[in-house]
């Protein structure tokens, strides 16, 4: 075969020499656009055995769902509030139960908002996450019935209880003297009737003194004598596991199906006792809250409560109670414009809100 070249032709440039390494960018390009492309795969497919917990929805005690008061009392009058007390909840999710994947864990890892656990340090194995669903509901349910008490006590309504003994603690001096049925009816000689009344009793005592139990065994009353013991924080107890009936005078329901746990017990109260009061505490102030509450009117340690603290904020909430036993997490993690008081007890909280409510708040106790 001929072939005729213009000899005017400008010559073609030497691609023996530049093709090697426009390959060699070529490739690379090539090979870093797939991992690229394999890294966000992976991050946005595949699953990752993590559980993150993330703010949950707030719920105002004093509000209404569907038309019907959200803790809805009967027995008593109750009376309106302008205010809000929001209980707050922290949302858990996992792979398996919602769908997330690697990108999303790194982002809670990144987030304030959130936090990333392996999830069997939540959830364990399956039965063991149905044993803690069980007792969280049981937890639930109890809050209620502490919050219901303390409150009516707290209001001055004393709460008759049948003290029903359960068992001894290891080091308790009652043991084989005080019997599992046995019901509690006095101290020292003074009548009961109250979990609170047991409780001052006791408390009456030093670590180490002696105290006389009366309880009522098969029909009859058995008085034991025997030493207290130190419960750990230099109080006296008795070492004995009490499971109280009481007998309410009001009945309280929660509308709230979706919630487990006791950590509302301290917003509940609180909502009880706005609700069977006249003044308006709050005089609109919006108050969140969380913490346990057991029927001394103590408050207790949560957990989460970072969480709690920014869905407080986005649930438009001006002030936050806060356990004192969780002021250490709460530093350096309040959000802007949340303010933040400490308390111990519900006396503390019940002031607490009534201050807020009266722009008297220059000294309240923050974390």
């Amino acid at each position: 075969m001929t072939t005729t070249e213009d000899p005017n032709a400008a010559p073609e440039p030497d691609e023996t020499a530049a093709r090697p390494a426009s390959n060699r960018r070529s490739t690379v390009m090539s090979i870093a656009g797939l991992a690229t492309s394999v890294l966000i795969a992976f991050l946005t497919v595949i699953p990752s055995p993590y559980a993150i917990g993330a703010p949950g929805p707030t719920f105002d005690t004093l509000g209404e769902v569907d038309g019907t008061p959200l803790v809805e009392i009967s027995g008593a009058p109750t009376y309106p509030s302008s205010g809000e007390l929001r209980l707050t909840t922290v949302s858990v999710s996992r792979a398996g139960s919602a769908p997330f994947t690697l990108g999303r864990v790194l982002a809670g890892w990144a987030s304030p908002k959130s936090y990333v656990v392996p999830q069997e340090e939540v959830f364990g194995t399956a039965d063991e996450e149905k044993a803690a669903e069980k007792q969280a509901q049981q937890d639930w349910i109890s809050s209620q019935e502490s919050a219901t008490v303390s409150a009516l006590e707290a209001l001055g309504h004393p709460v008759p209880a049948v003290l029903t003994i359960q068992g001894t603690v290891d080091g308790s001096h009652a043991k084989g003297l005080l019997k599992k049925g046995d019901v509690i009816v006095k101290v020292d000689g003074k009548a009961t009737k109250t979990y609170a009344e047991l409780s001052d009793a006791i408390a009456a005592h030093q670590p180490g003194e002696d105290i006389a139990v009366t309880v009522k065994r098969d029909g009859a009353e058995v008085t034991e004598t025997f030493a207290t013991m130190d419960d750990g924080s230099g109080n006296a107890a008795i070492g004995v596991l009490i499971d109280p009936t009481f007998d309410l005078p009001i009945d309280v329901k929660v509308q709230i199906d979706s919630v487990g746990g006791p950590s509302a017990g301290l917003m509940f109260t609180l909502g009880i006792m706005d609700r069977l009061t006249p003044v308006d505490e709050l005089d609109g102030a919006r108050v969140a809250g969380t913490g346990t509450m057991d029927v001394k009117g103590d408050v207790g340690p949560i957990g989460g409560i970072r969480m709690k603290l920014y869905g407080a904020q986005e649930a438009g909430a001006d002030w936050f109670l806060a356990p004192v036993e969780n002021c250490a997490d709460v530093r350096g993690n309040i959000p802007d414009g949340l303010h933040v008081v400490a308390v111990d007890t519900l006396d503390d909280a019940y002031q607490a809100i009534t201050r807020i409510g009266a722009g008297d708040t220059a000294d309240l106790p923050g974390c």
